[in-house]
């Protein structure tokens, strides 16, 4: 873990049975720092785990006292929020990011609670996307746009429910990570998705700026987060805001130009056929971008190991050498 721990700690990690949960508790797992590792989720973890001891939940961590009470745990990592809403139905969004994260800090807020630090996966969904948008947004900056889809809308209630646990109980640190779009071979978003397909969707007329963030960047940012017991809000996207167009090239693709009108319609077809997803929230950012002021997390001590340039190849490197092996073993196999 980036940074020293003041005594071992015990943590509880939600969502372990996603990748980003169960990559932070498998990292964890090596911290000498780190005493004991728990984990919850409603599935079980597909990342392998030898130590995390595992506690199977419902949708919302009604359990979740329980679990806090057992297992006398001094911090929370809190990985379980959906943020792309093409993982989840929109119907499922409600109870496990607002409701899960109210059971949480409900848990938190019980007599004789050990806690003393959250840390909180969440997204720059919560920003949206518009054309009256600062051309980065820090963390105290406020949306242009009114949130028009579900997971913006439980994203930002999330934020709210925490700004009031802070205040109830200020002797336990908050620390709130805004994620950037993903690229890597595992943990991409549909953003980092589209850089995978070999005709990339473009809106005619737009050519937005972006940020992304590669994968070992938003596990290292979530230990980071932990180890240095942070509190506060902090936007997480690499260095570099590029051009759409010059993104696409550096992935080694090409474009695919949408219309601008009727985009969602144009777009049915490679959903129908499960290729990609572009939801609304993500259709906004392709006409208009989104920069985060990535300064305060680096302030901190952080240091990032990709671009946004360097996470991108890195990506399209992957998946070539990826797509060569394919190619020979098949030629073996015949």
């Amino acid at each position: 873990m980036t940074g020293r721990a003041e005594r071992p700690q015990r943590i509880l990690v939600t969502g372990v049975g996603s990748y980003w949960g169960g990559s932070v508790a498998q990292a964890l797992e090596s911290d000498p720092d780190v005493e004991a590792v728990i984990g919850v989720d409603t599935s079980e973890p597909t990342i392998p785990l030898e130590r995390t001891e595992f506690f199977r939940t419902d949708e919302s961590f009604s359990t979740l006292g329980d679990v806090v009470a057992a297992t006398d745990v001094d911090t929370v990592v809190h990985a379980a929020l959906a943020v792309d809403s093409t993982r989840m139905a929109d119907q499922r969004l409600h109870e496990n990011n607002v409701i899960g994260t109210l059971n949480l800090l409900a848990a938190l807020s019980q007599d004789g609670s050990s806690v003393g630090g959250v840390v909180v996966k969440s997204s720059a969904l919560v920003y949206g996307a518009g054309p009256r948008d600062p051309y980065f947004f820090d963390e105290d900056a406020r949306r242009s746009t009114r949130p028009r889809t579900r997971i913006e809308r439980t994203l930002l209630e999330v934020e709210s429910q925490l700004r009031d646990f802070v205040e109830e109980r200020p002797e336990v640190r908050v620390a709130v990570l805004r994620f950037g779009d993903v690229v890597g071979n595992r943990g991409h978003t549909p953003l980092g998705r589209a850089l995978t397909l070999p005709a990339v969707p473009q809106i005619l007329g737009f050519d937005p700026l972006l940020q992304f963030v590669e994968q070992t960047d938003v596990v290292r940012a979530l230990l980071f987060a932990t180890g240095r017991r942070l509190s506060g809000a902090y936007n997480v996207a690499a260095d570099g805001r590029l051009p759409w167009s010059e993104l696409i090239t550096l992935a080694g693709r090409v474009p695919m130009f949408l219309p601008p009108l009727f985009t969602g319609v144009a777009l049915g077809p490679l959903a129908q056929a499960h290729v990609l997803d572009l939801p609304l929230e993500v259709r906004q950012v392709l006409r208009y971008g989104r920069g985060l002021d990535n300064r305060r997390l680096k302030a901190a001590g952080y240091t990032y190991r990709y671009t946004t340039s360097e996470a991108v190849l890195a990506q399209s490197q992957v998946r070539r050498k990826s797509s060569r092996r394919s190619v020979h073993s098949s030629e073996v196999r015949a």
